[in-house]
């Protein structure tokens, strides 16, 4: 870049990139920031690892010298305002594991004290810092707060402005642009939160001011309970309509008929992507520390995470109904990535499939149009390194049974029923194909 990027951008994943690049394509020049020189290398030499965002996007802003990827993180220094887009995961005893952000807090501290000659005389460009991951209430204000007011030995508020406003990403959906999703701002102070509305109406188009960054956290983890809360719903309704022999999905598509009072959520093999799963229990673990309980949101998570132990119950009723153990099967796994037509496999159902069918004997595999090998991770190791089955007529119908995880546009529903004689269809997507008698298992 010939002149100094005005902000940097923290983590260039599934958020971080499509934020720099909005961005970048609204004139504000970015520097993006990563550990993953990889990620850095990829994206200097115009390519994207992420399905959905073409590399002419990023060959555009590089060439327009709008956008500049690094692994250095004294460049800080160079910015007015940092974003931080980092993941926020569960540990292993399904607590928050805010590690990512806070090692980021270190390593850009440093770098937010400035002297005159860097920043100039304006008050307005005192350094801001937002954080963008979702997290639970006070987050911002209590252990960002600490890890940046210690490393740099300024004052939140008062020498740099501190902000949140959540990510709002639908990856995948075009109707759905960045720019046209209103975000939510809360500031520290109100002069921190005025500071980060400059930055952001930049680039989008609609800001919605709340009076705190507590608020905020709050707002993004609401939108994420409130979907987990009614999946869970669906989810028990499909087995109690089951049970009566009634196909919730008739139902669904009956009741969304209503103009008024209803809005249609839909059953499936469990939760995925870096939301859903996760962000209720952000809530909940900070909610036991004000002797709150969250009955109704621990009890969506139950019902959800149950989900895939359903799945390969009807898969073993399935292959018995044709006289076959799930000991010895073969079974596909169709769809890999948490959602449809996206590479993305965050946290998605179908790795807790492969593990509980494997577990009961079944030699399993996957097919996915997006998802051409396993990458390593640090939920499924291993995995790592197993590649997705071809989709031939041969390949397909060497499988006792194929269950349907995500429901790709890309794969032909109908080879598939000519090919495999059992299907366990946890998205709906055979109903409109034509299929024999008792091949088709719902779950």
């Amino acid at each position: 870049m010939t002149n100094p990027a005005p902000i940097a951008v923290v983590g260039l994943g599934y958020v971080g990139l499509p934020l720099s690049l909005q961005f970048a394509r609204s004139g504000v020049r970015v520097l993006g920031l990563d550990i993953d020189p990889a990620k850095v290398a990829d994206l200097n030499a115009g390519c994207s690892y992420i399905s959905h965002i073409p590399a002419a996007e990023i060959q555009a802003q590089r060439a327009a010298e709008q956008f500049e990827a690094s692994t250095d993180f004294s460049r800080v220094r160079e910015t007015q305002a940092v974003l931080i887009c980092v993941p926020t995961p569960l540990t292993k005893k399904r607590e928050p594991d805010l590690s990512h952000v806070l090692n980021t807090a270190r390593a850009i501290a440093p770098h937010l004290r400035r002297d005159k000659s860097e920043i100039g005389n304006r008050k307005s460009e005192i350094p801001l810092v937002v954080l963008e991951s979702t997290t639970y209430p006070g987050t911002t204000e209590g252990e960002l707060r600490r890890e940046l007011e210690t490393g740099s030995g300024l004052v939140a508020g008062k020498d740099f402005h501190l902000a949140y406003s959540p990510e709002r990403e639908d990856p995948g959906q075009p109707e759905h642009r960045l720019a046209d999703i209103p975000k939510i701002v809360g500031g520290l102070t109100p002069a921190c939160r005025e500071r980060a509305i400059a930055l952001y109406q930049q680039a989008i188009r609609t800001l919605v001011p709340v009076s705190s960054c507590r608020a905020a956290e709050a707002t993004k983890l609401l939108e994420n309970v409130f979907r987990s809360v009614n999946i869970a719903l669906v989810n028990e309704l499909k087995s109690v309509y089951g049970a009566m022999d009634i196909d919730i999905w008739e139902v669904i598509a009956a009741a969304k008929t209503k103009p008024f009072g209803f809005m249609p959520f839909y059953p499936g093999p469990g939760l995925g992507g870096h939301c859903l799963p996760i962000d209720p229990f952000y809530l909940a673990w900070k909610a036991r520390e004000f002797g709150q309980p969250t009955r109704f949101i621990e009890l969506a998570g139950e019902i959800n995470t149950a989900m895939p132990q359903q799945v390969v119950g009807v898969a073993v009723a399935a292959l018995a109904a044709q006289k076959k153990s799930v000991s010895g099967a073969r079974v596909l796994i169709l769809g890999l990535a948490y959602k449809a037509d996206l590479d993305d496999d965050r946290e998605s159902p179908a790795y807790r499939l492969l593990d509980l069918l494997s577990e009961r004997g079944a030699t399993v595999a996957y097919h996915d149009p997006y998802v051409s090998v396993i990458r390593a991770t640090r939920e499924h190791p291993h995995r790592a390194g197993q590649e997705s089955v071809a989709w031939t007529r041969e390949n397909i119908s060497s499988f006792d049974a194929v269950v349907v995880v995500t429901a790709h546009q890309a794969v032909n529903y109908q080879e598939l029923a000519d090919w495999c004689p059992c299907i366990v269809d946890t998205r709906n997507v055979m109903a409109k194909v034509h299929t024999q008698p008792g091949q088709v298992w719902k779950a």
